[in-house]
């Protein structure tokens, strides 16, 4: 009559060693750190519109002639005392939270990776252009020698070598910074908590939750990503992008 629950209780004492290990692997993951996930501010005061970012980038991902991943354009502003000048925005592709190039591409070319990257798969994309025409930041163009959708890649082949965006590092202003936004203590993360509520996204009623943010962006160019402007007038004549 006694056998069974000895039985059974050295069954489950047995088992205790296996609970307890599957126990401490389940913690330990859940204590894991979550991986990076990267992000651009963009300090407007500091750039120059040099166009080093938009020479450095296009060299860097050897874009052809005429093709820029990203662009600094000016625009004339207006200020609340009636007086115009100059303002810059330099513009790239958001690699937003909710991107609307990823569900418009028929053989899902456009994909969003787990460190917030969006990226193009060139061997699956056809050049049909919807996420050219759905992206709200005007920050797609079709490549007019492989046929494919381009657009910034954050350089993720740098990204992967240790190294910064070739736009960050020929940036002789010191405008763009670039990091993990999942670390605290990584740059970009400290300059956006110390400049909390005075960061500006661009098209934020889009709602795609961008992951480039702005200082010192003046309020009337937040929704100013297309049309005409200085820069694009002078160097990308023939071509949309940026």
């Amino acid at each position: 009559m006694n056998a069974h629950p000895n039985l059974s209780r050295r069954a489950f004492l047995s088992r205790m060693p296996v609970l307890t290990v599957g126990l401490a692997t389940t913690a330990a993951q859940a204590a894991d750190p979550p991986g990076p996930h990267w992000g651009m501010l963009v300090d407007t005061r500091r750039c120059i519109a040099c166009q080093a970012c938009t020479i450095g980038c296009a060299v860097e991902n050897a874009l052809p002639d005429g093709d820029f991943r990203t662009v600094v354009a000016t625009y004339a502003v207006r200020t609340p005392e009636g007086r115009t000048g100059l303002s810059v925005l330099p513009r790239l592709c958001n690699h937003c939270e909710a991107p609307p190039c990823i569900p418009v591409c028929p053989v899902g070319a456009t994909f969003k990776r787990a460190d917030g990257m969006v990226l193009v798969d060139g061997e699956r994309c056809v050049g049909c252009a919807y996420c050219v025409q759905a992206c709200p930041y005007d920050a797609r163009f079709i490549n007019h020698e492989t046929g494919k959708a381009d657009k910034c890649t954050f350089c993720s082949h740098r990204i992967e070598a240790g190294l910064l965006p070739a736009c960050v590092e020929t940036c002789v202003g010191g405008a763009r910074i670039f990091g993990d936004l999942n670390d605290p203590d990584s740059e970009v993360s400290r300059r956006l908590k110390a400049a909390e509520g005075k960061t500006r996204v661009l098209k934020p009623e889009a709602g795609t939750r961008p992951q480039v943010f702005y200082i010192g962006l003046e309020e009337q160019l937040a929704g100013r990503v297309d049309g005409t402007s200085a820069a694009e007038m002078v160097w990308r004549p023939n071509h949309q992008g940026g």
